[in-house]
């Protein structure tokens, strides 16, 4: 048996229902403008227009749910870990753009580049090839063939950016860590100064644990 589609969210059905009317209206606009308008719509839309196609996905999400288990009950152990894996990783993607978004929202500064990294952004429009891919080959290799002394120069802006990096991280930590955020913070020891009686807190059930088995190891050799 196929495996079921996951359904639409209530935007994505409006989108979906309404794109081709919203063309209609607006013939010159990009697909990114129009997409725009949509969302616009999207918010702008009555709360008992919304429900409507909330309700729809409601009942698509509990078909879905019906579909699947037919769908895993027919797997082999095999497939089913295979299907369990995809997930896994469908999931861990989900939480990595999220960190990013959130990264990027809290201003988190841009790393830094590499000497290849400028020479690469330097060339790459000029620099022929079918695909990405092969420009970036052709590229690769043309920084291989510099000399010492023509590629000084890209190395000393990957070095200025990197003392750019640094001080811009350094003012941004320690923001974060004004706002309760020190889980963000590369350095292990801002994150002890922050929470010094939880750290204190969490070690001392461990050292009584340890004094307990002392005391009972003492007890069995007496």
């Amino acid at each position: 048996a196929q495996r079921p589609k996951r359904p639409l969210t209530a935007y994505l059905r409006f989108v979906m229902d309404n794109r081709s009317a919203f063309r209609e209206q607006n013939p010159g606009v990009s697909n990114l403008e129009l997409i725009k308008k949509l969302a616009g719509a999207w918010r702008e839309l009555p709360a008992s227009q919304k429900q409507v196609y909330e309700e729809a996905k409601k009942t698509d999400w509990k078909r879905y749910g019906e579909q699947m288990a037919a769908y895993k009950a027919q797997l082999t152990p095999a497939q089913a870990a295979a299907l369990k894996e995809e997930r896994r990783k469908q999931l861990a993607k989900r939480r990595s753009i999220k960190a990013k978004r959130e990264l990027s929202l809290l201003g988190k500064p841009k790393r830094a580049r590499t000497g290849f990294n400028i020479f690469l952004s330097e060339n790459y429009q000029e620099s022929e090839g079918v695909s990405p891919v092969a420009k970036m080959k052709k590229l690769f290799d043309a920084w291989q063939k510099l000399s010492p002394s023509q590629k000084q120069p890209y190395l000393q802006l990957a070095q200025d950016d990197k003392v750019r990096y640094e001080n811009e991280m350094k003012s941004w930590e320690a923001k974060m860590i004004e706002m309760g955020r020190a889980d963000l913070v590369r350095n292990t020891k801002q994150r002890l100064k922050q929470k010094p009686a939880e750290s204190a807190k969490k070690a001392e059930p461990a050292k009584a644990s340890s004094s307990g088995k002392k005391a009972k190891l003492k007890k069995s050799e007496e």
